[in-house]
Order: C-alpha cells, then structure tokens, then sequence
C-alpha cells in the first residue's frame, strides 16, 4: 500500500511538471547568422514579419518566403500575392519559395531545390513559436547537408507557453505534442 501511495505521488507530480514545462519545451528560439533565411509557409502574417525583422537586423543576406504553391485566398494565387508582397516592399533581398506538400516532412523536399539555388549552407529557419522544436528536428533529419538554426513567431493569440490560461493554446499545445511524438515514433523512421 506504502509503494503504491509513493508511485502515485510520484507519477502525477511526473505528470503535473511535464504538464507545466511541455509549451516551453516546444519553443525553440536561438536564431544563427546564416546564408540564408527560410520562412516555413503555414502563416501569412507572423512568420514573414519575423523573417523580415532578422533580415534587417543581418542574420542573413537573402531571405526565402515558403509558398503554397496551390492555394487560392479569394480566387487569387498565394504565389502571386506573396510575390507582390515582397514587390510592395522593394525587397531584392527576399524572394518566394513555391511548396507543394502539406507537411513538413514534404516542405524540407520542396524547399531543398530553393536552397541549393541559393548557394546556402547555414540555414536560419524561422516558423511558429509551437511549431519550432518539430521543424527543426524535421529539417535537420530530412536535409543533413544544412546547417540550421531557428526562430520563433510569437502569436499570442494562437499559443504561449502557459497553454492552460486560453484554450486555443491547450489545443495548439496538445495538437503538437502529438504531432512531435508521431514524428519522433512514426515518419522519422520512414
């Protein structure tokens, strides 16, 4: 009976400090100067902004802007809007990445031809501040011959690292631990 009662104390004490600490283990946030800046597609506000903000601060010459290259906003190409984006903004240094797949795992092969075009080695990846710790996992598995390094988009009416205060962040949090734990046990071995 003693055993058991220190079994359960242990175990939801366990449960209670993973509980506390999985949104900020998600988050990895330590960009690197490098060759190039990667903007993975999934968002069209937060991500382009930060890659903007580390392409003017000089983590990196060139910046690379993922594009579903299928899909419409309004009957209007997001290739084409993403392209007059950066045309609005004079920016030389910055051009679009056109992706195809719908995960990460099929973005790394999409943006592997965008990539050797750039002449790039070192590779700033920048993405959701949730989404970082699998992106980076995913790219580094996929695309060896990089090296890479991460930032995070904050949003914070999409996730923070206290997940229990909104639900949108429970959902958010719990989404991508089960997709973290299907990469690590799943398509990683694929």
């Amino acid at each position: 009976m003693r055993r058991l009662r220190w079994f359960l104390i242990v175990t939801l004490g366990t449960l209670l400090l993973f509980s506390m600490t999985s949104g900020s283990f998600l988050v990895i946030n330590h960009p690197q100067k490098a060759d190039v800046i990667l903007v993975l597609a999934g968002e069209f506000d937060h991500r382009p902004s930060r890659g903007l903000e580390l392409l003017s601060a000089g983590y990196a010459p060139k910046m690379l802007l993922d594009v579903p290259a299928g899909a419409k906003i309004y009957n209007q190409s997001t290739l084409e809007i993403a392209r007059a984006y950066l045309r609005r903004l004079d920016r030389e240094d910055a051009a679009v990445c056109p992706v195809f797949g719908l995960s990460t795992k099929t973005e790394t092969k999409d943006t592997e031809s965008c990539l050797m075009q750039s002449g790039a080695h070192k590779v700033l990846l920048v993405t959701s501040d949730y989404h970082t710790r699998r992106a980076l996992s995913i790219f580094r598995h996929e695309l060896p011959q990089y090296e890479f390094s991460m930032a995070a988009a904050y949003d914070p009416q999409q996730f923070g690292a206290s997940w229990w205060n909104y639900r949108q962040w429970a959902k958010l949090n719990f989404d991508e631990w089960v997709r973290l734990v299907w990469w690590y046990g799943v398509d990683r071995w694929r």
